[in-house]
């Protein structure tokens, strides 16, 4: 169960009082997620999401709430967090930050169709676009500036022959992109894997789960999506979600030269950027609560396929 902190409905009763959002009708505690704790909320208005924060830095907090925010206001499909009655979003409940945001329509697509790969492109692609006006920043908390100290910490937990590929390949990504042409900049989902998004039937109702949010390269949030929703279970990469993807995200913002240039090689990078971070969840950081880590040999797969196949031709973009 992923409620870390209980709450009681007089608890959240009183929390309501604070906004225009109705009597609490009841409480259900969402037994997804990893982190923070998550409540359903129904009020005799509308239906509602209720989250704690367990882990992070409350100083944080107001970057993804101006990021969600923003979006919002530029209708992408993403729960706005409610302002209170005197226009703050951000509160505590029980000792702990707490936002409240509108409920998303649908479910998490297992094995996502060509028309829901399209509209996650659609979607991202349009993110991108108004993303690089946004005003706030946050560095990406997992780039290659901490792909460099951190890959250290589980060398030793490694076989030789991984040992040796990831030493190399981030040895490779240092001269590729620490030399290399700035990328286009903006702000970024972060981890925009399939069960952050909502759908119903083949109609994306939401993108979800802002807290990998930051500021940096477009290309790396792109990345991320190719590898977890266009891979098969061998790592290797399908045509056809692939070319669903990027051809409704570059109908909204055209990869630049520079970016279609280092698209292999950032598959690669945020290819080991999951499998590093799942081995220190595993072997160097577990988690504070009883909960099972995702497998570090998933992303490691990906990353041998991207090195052994490459990436496939990237979809032309029509004049």
């Amino acid at each position: 169960m992923a409620v870390f902190t209980p709450l009681t409905e007089t608890q959240v009763a009183d929390f309501l009082a604070r906004f225009d959002a109705g009597s609490l009708v009841s409480l259900e505690g969402v037994p997804a997620g990893t982190e923070n704790s998550t409540f359903f909320v129904t009020t005799d208005r509308r239906a509602l999401v209720l989250t704690l924060f367990e882990q992070g830095e409350f100083g944080e907090l107001p970057f993804f709430v101006d990021l969600l925010d923003y979006l919002d206001e530029h209708r992408l499909p993403v729960p706005g967090p409610l302002h209170d009655r005197e226009g703050v979003a951000l509160h505590r409940l029980a000792g702990k930050p707490a936002l409240l945001f509108p409920r998303l329509p649908g479910r998490h697509p297992k094995a996502p169709n060509l028309a829901q790969c399209a509209a996650l492109g659609d979607a991202l692609g349009h993110l991108h676009r108004v993303s690089q006006h946004f005003p706030g920043h946050r560095p990406n908390p997992r780039d290659l500036h901490w792909l460099l100290p951190m890959h250290h910490k589980v060398l030793v937990y490694l076989s030789p022959e991984d040992q040796a590929l990831m030493k190399d390949e981030v040895e490779i990504y240092q001269e590729a992109f620490g030399n290399g042409p700035e990328l286009p900049q903006g702000a970024l989902h972060g981890d925009l894997f399939r069960d952050n998004t909502l759908y119903e039937g083949n109609r994306l109702g939401g993108i979800i789960d802002f807290y990998n949010g930051c500021t940096g390269d477009l290309l790396f949030d792109l990345a991320i999506v190719i590898n977890d929703w266009a891979t098969e279970v061998d790592g290797r990469l399908n045509v056809e979600r692939h070319d669903a993807i990027l051809g409704a995200y570059q109908a909204r913002r055209p990869l630049t030269a520079a970016e279609r240039e280092a698209w292999p090689m950032m598959l690669r990078m945020t290819a080991l950027r999951y499998w590093l971070s799942r081995l220190l969840v595993v072997y160097v950081d577990p988690p504070a609560h009883d909960l099972t880590p995702h497998d570090p040999e998933q992303f490691r797969t990906i990353l041998k396929a991207r090195l052994a196949h490459g990436a496939l031709p990237l979809p032309e973009v029509n004049a």
